[in-house]
């Protein structure tokens, strides 16, 4: 068996520009995933029960389909069933979307629920209304003790954007398997595809264990 390395060097911009496709996807769905699994958490906790429910059906729904399968849900069926025709990428970036806010809403609804009721009454009792004593007492305290359950949800996040290669999105996963299609060097390519995640992904670990030291609850 011979090997021609070569073939990453040749490729390094095809390799970099799907590595920043990765991140961007990350990026993108984390923006949008966080500010959703707060409001989906306020609404599982809202004393208007239809919206209660519905809060925990999507949370339920969306938490349990595996993701691979909701990747092609959202390319397949999605388009059908709202006659949208979106791009790859789109689609990819609503299929995580969904699934990481109903995570989020999840890890934040802990989090709200941790911070002792004698606090928000105490807000109360000095004329706060409810929205400012979550907004000033509640979320900020909530939002530490959240923060290192968000941090390793985003390196998960970050490994799991190669699910969309399989609709054609053009992140790190879907590059390599071009190029090794395309060469025929399967070793080299999923060596390298291999070694750019790890060389990604370690430094975010890195950073998720120092948010863990920092602002990991004590109590």
């Amino acid at each position: 068996m011979s090997l021609d390395w070569s073939i990453v060097w040749t490729s390094r911009w095809l390799l970099l520009e799907g590595a920043l496709v990765t991140i961007l996807l990350t990026a993108l769905t984390m923006a949008i995933s966080v500010p959703g699994g707060i409001v989906l958490a306020l609404m599982r906790g809202s004393r208007f029960r239809p919206l209660a429910l519905f809060a925990t059906g999507f949370v339920e729904l969306f938490r349990n389909l595996p993701l691979l399968l909701l990747v092609y849900w959202a390319f397949y069926v999605m388009p059908v069933l709202t006659g949208l025709g979106l791009s790859p990428f789109v689609t990819g970036l609503v299929a995580l979307c969904l699934n990481v806010s109903a995570y989020n809403s999840e890890t934040f609804r802990s989090g709200i629920n941790s911070i002792r009721k004698g606090q928000t009454e105490a807000g109360l009792a000095l004329g706060m209304s409810k929205v400012q004593v979550f907004r000033e007492i509640v979320l900020p305290q909530a939002w530490r003790r959240v923060l290192p359950v968000l941090a390793s949800t985003w390196v998960s996040l970050f490994k799991d954007t190669s699910l969309v290669s399989v609709i054609a999105v053009g992140e790190l996963a879907h590059t390599a398997m071009q190029i090794r299609s395309q060469s025929f060097r399967v070793l080299e390519m999923l060596t390298a595809m291999a070694g750019l995640y790890w060389l990604m992904g370690y430094p975010q670990a890195k950073l998720v264990d120092w948010i863990h030291r920092t602002y990991g609850a004590r109590e």
